[in-house]
C-alpha cells in the first residue's frame, strides 16, 4: 500500500511565516510527486465530460424549441364568412383559398384572412373583400423533430414574431451572467463548490421550465437556467485542465469538444421521439439530474489541488495531495522520502499560520499583460461565434431543408475538433490562431465581395471553409485562454472571455428582430473585425508545452515570442559572447539535502558504524604513550 503521505511534516523546519506566501511551482515540484497525470486523474478528466455532453444538450435544444415551421396559416373564421356559406359545398383547398389571401411566391398568407360583407353570396374574387388579421389562432405543419414547440404552444408568429429572438437574446444573457459571476465564484468557492452549485440550481430550473404554462415564465426560466448552464460548464472546463500536464491538455480539451458534438448529433434523433417540447425539456434535463451524484461521489470530481495551493489553503492542499498520490499508485521510496518532504517544503514555503487569499477579475486593473491576453481573445472567439451568422445564412440559401444546414453545421465543428488536434500542438496555438483568422476573413470578404458573381457551388464552399474555421477560432480561443490565464483568476478571466463569445451568438437574433435589415452590415463589420483580429493575435503569448500559470506575477511574466524561429547561427558574434553566470543558491535543493541527510542519521541499520570499545583501559594514557615510543623504537632498529 502506498502511504507516501501517511507521515505529517514534524517540527523543526523552516517555516517562513510572512503575510505574502512564497509561491511553489506545482508543475515541476507538486504535480510529479503526486503521480503527475496518473491513473486518477485520468479518471477525474474522464468524469469531467459528461457535463459538458449535459449542458450542450441543454444548449442546442433550444434551437428546437424556437424553430418556426415551414408550412402555417391562419385559422379559417366561419364568422368572418356570409351567412350563405356551406361548407359541404367546397373541397379542403377550395375552402382555404376563399378565406386565406394568396400571396405570389410564398403560397396561403401567414397572418391575413379574407372579411367578406355579410349578405353577399358572391364568392368570386370580383367580390369586395376585407383583408383582416388571424382572429382563430394558426394552424401549422409539423415542426422539424417536434409537433409542437415554443413557437406553436404560444402562437409567436406575425405580430407576436419579435418575441423568438427577445427570447434567444435572453438565453444568452443569462449565459453571459453566469459566465461572469459564476466564474468569478469559482475564484473564490473554488472549482467543484462552483460546479455544485451550478449544477444543483441548473438541474431545478430545467424542471421548472418543463412545468412553465406561459411565454414570459419560459422566457424568465430559460434566462436562469442558462445563467446556471454557464456556471457547470466554465466549472467543469477549468477543472479539467488543472489537472492535466501541457502534453494532454489539448486533446482532453478538444475530447470535450467531440462530446458537445455527439449531443448535436443525437438531438434530432431524441426530437423526434419526443414529440413535444415539455417531453424534449425533461429528456435534457435529465443528465443534469445525473450529474447531482458528483455530491455524492466527492472523488469523482475532487478540488482542484493547483487551485488549493495557488490561493494558498495549506491544510487542504495536503488532504487533497494525499488522495491524489495514493489514488495514482504512487509508492513511497525509502531513501529520500519524496512525499514527506514535498510536505515539508510545502511547510516551509507558506508556514502552518498562512492565511488563504483569494482574488477576482476586479485584480487586472492593476495588470498589463493579462488585461491584453483576456481581451484579445475575448475579441477573437466573440468574431468566432458571430460571423457564424454570415455563413449559415448562406447555407439556407443554398437549401432551405433545416437538416441540411443543421448537420452541415455539426460536421464542420467535428472536423475543427480534428483539425485542432491534429495541427496545435505542432505549430503552436498562437500560429494556429492566427491561421483560422486569417481564413475566416478571407471568406468572409470574399462572400462579402463576391458572392453575386459566383455559382452557387462555390458559395457553398466558401461558406463551409468559413463555418469550419470560424468554429475552431472560437474553440481555440476559449483553450488559449484558460491555459494563458492564472490559476487565483482563471474562472472569472476565462468567464469574461467566453461571455463575449455569447454576445457574438446573440448578434445573430439581433438581426433576425429586425427582420434581418441589417445583415449586410452585420457581414462588413464582422469581416473587418476578423481582419484586426489578425494584428491582435500577434501580440499573444505562446503557451505550447509550458506550464499553467497560477499567481498574477507568473501571467504578467508571459512574453510574446516571435511568430518565425531564427535561424541557429545567425547574429552569432563569438567576440560579443558573454559568459553564462554561474548557478546561484537554491534553497529548495538545500532543504531536501538536509531533510535526506537528517533522515539518514536517524536510522538505525546507517551503512557505517563507528566502533567503540566496551571494556575499559588497562593502561593510564601516560603509559600507553611511552609503549607507543618502544615499539615505534624497536620497528626502527
Amino acid at each position: 500500500m502506498c502511504t507516501q503521505y501517511a507521515m505529517a511534516s514534524r517540527g523543526g523546519e523552516p517555516s517562513v511565516t510572512a503575510n505574502i506566501p512564497l509561491q511553489m511551482d506545482y508543475e515541476t515540484k507538486v504535480f510529479p510527486h503526486t503521480g503527475g497525470y496518473g491513473r486518477y486523474n485520468r479518471i477525474v478528466v474522464v468524469f469531467s465530460w459528461f457535463p459538458n455532453f449535459a449542458v450542450m444538450l441543454n444548449l442546442f435544444s433550444d434551437v428546437f424549441y424556437t424553430l418556426i415551421p415551414d408550412s402555417y396559416h391562419c385559422k379559417p373564421d366561419p364568422q368572418l364568412l356570409p351567412s350563405a356559406f356551406l361548407l359541404s359545398n367546397f373541397s379542403r383547398q377550395g375552402y382555404l383559398n376563399l378565406t386565406i389571401p394568396w400571396v405570389n411566391g410564398t403560397g396561403l398568407s401567414h397572418c391575413e384572412l379574407f372579411k367578406y360583407p355579410p349578405n353577399t353570396s358572391d364568392f368570386s374574387e370580383n367580390v369586395p373583400r376585407e383583408r383582416v388579421s388571424c382572429t382563430n389562432g394558426w394552424e401549422y405543419a409539423h415542426v422539424a423533430g417536434l409537433q409542437s414547440n415554443f413557437v406553436t404552444e404560444w402562437n409567436l408568429v406575425c405580430s407576436d414574431y419579435w418575441k423568438i429572438p427577445v427570447q434567444h437574446i435572453c438565453f444568452m444573457t443569462g449565459w453571459i451572467l453566469g459566465y461572469i459571476f459564476l466564474g468569478s465564484l469559482c475564484d473564490w468557492l473554488g472549482r467543484r463548490r462552483g460546479f455544485l452549485l451550478s449544477i444543483s440550481l441548473s438541474s431545478l430550473l430545467g424542471v421548472a421550465v418543463c412545468l412553465s404554462n406561459s411565454a414570459v415564465a419560459f422566457l424568465l426560466l430559460r434566462l436562469s437556467q442558462g445563467t446556471m448552464l454557464a456556471g457547470v460548464f466554465v466549472s467543469s472546463y477549468i477543472a479539467r485542465l488543472e489537472l492535466c500536464d501541457p502534453p494532454h491538455r489539448l486533446m482532453v480539451a478538444m475530447v470535450s469538444g467531440f462530446f458537445t458534438v455527439f449531443a448535436e448529433l443525437l438531438l434530432p434523433g431524441i426530437a423526434v421521439l419526443c414529440h413535444d417540447w415539455p417531453v424534449l425539456q425533461a429528456v435534457a434535463t435529465l443528465p443534469l439530474l445525473l450529474l447531482l451524484s458528483y455530491w455524492c461521489c466527492a472523488s469523482v470530481f475532487p478540488e482542484s489541488p493547483r487551485w488549493l495551493l495557488a490561493t494558498a489553503q495549506i491544510p487542504q492542499v495536503k488532504r487533497s495531495l494525499q488522495e491524489f498520490t495514493i489514488r495514482n499508485g504512487v509508492c513511497l521510496r525509502d531513501e529520500i522520502y519524496p512525499g514527506e518532504t514535498l510536505l515539508s517544503e510545502i511547510n516551509s514555503a507558506y508556514g502552518d499560520d498562512c492565511q488563504p487569499r483569494y482574488y477576482s477579475v476586479l485584480e487586472l486593473r492593476r495588470t498589463r499583460v493579462i488585461w491584453k491576453n483576456c481581451l484579445i481573445l475575448s475579441f477573437t472567439l466573440f468574431i468566432g461565434t458571430g460571423i457564424q451568422y454570415c455563413f449559415t445564412r448562406n447555407l439556407h440559401s443554398y437549401s432551405t431543408n433545416f437538416y441540411f444546414s443543421y448537420f452541415l453545421r455539426v460536421i464542420t465543428g467535428a472536423l475543427a475538433c480534428i483539425f485542432i488536434c491534429l495541427s496545435v500542438n505542432r505549430f503552436g496555438r498562437r500560429g494556429m490562431l492566427l491561421l483560422c483568422a486569417i481564413i475566416t476573413g478571407l471568406s468572409s470578404l470574399l462572400l462579402l465581395a463576391l458572392t453575386q458573381y459566383l455559382r452557387g457551388g462555390l458559395v457553398l464552399v466558401l461558406s463551409v471553409v468559413g463555418l469550419l474555421f470560424s468554429q475552431a477560432l472560437a474553440m481555440l480561443s476559449a483553450f488559449f485562454a484558460c491555459e494563458v490565464m492564472p490559476t487565483v483568476v482563471r474562472g472569472g478571466c476565462l468567464g469574461l472571455v467566453l461571455a463575449a463569445g455569447c454576445v457574438g451568438m446573440a448578434a445573430s437574433s439581433l438581426m433576425e428582430l429586425q427582420n434581418n435589415g441589417g445583415y449586410f452590415l452585420h457581414h462588413v463589420i464582422f469581416a473587418s473585425f476578423a481582419v484586426l483580429s489578425v494584428l491582435c493575435i500577434m501580440l499573444l503569448p505562446e503557451s505550447k508545452r509550458k506550464p499553467l500559470p497560477d499567481s498574477l506575477k507568473e501571467g504578467e511574466s508571459q512574453r510574446r515570442p516571435p511568430l518565425f524561429l531564427s535561424q541557429p547561427g545567425r547574429d552569432n558574434l563569438p567576440l560579443l559572447c558573454t559568459r553564462p553566470p554561474l548557478s546561484e543558491y537554491n534553497p529548495d535543493n538545500y532543504s531536501r539535502l538536509v531533510s535526506a541527510t537528517r533522515r539518514m542519521l536517524t536510522k538505525d541499520n546507517l551503512p557505517y558504524r563507528i566502533a567503540v570499545p566496551t571494556h575499559s583501559a588497562l593502561l593510564s594514557d601516560s603509559e600507553s604513550q611511552g609503549q607507543d615510543n618502544e615499539t615505534l623504537r624497536d620497528v626502527l632498529s
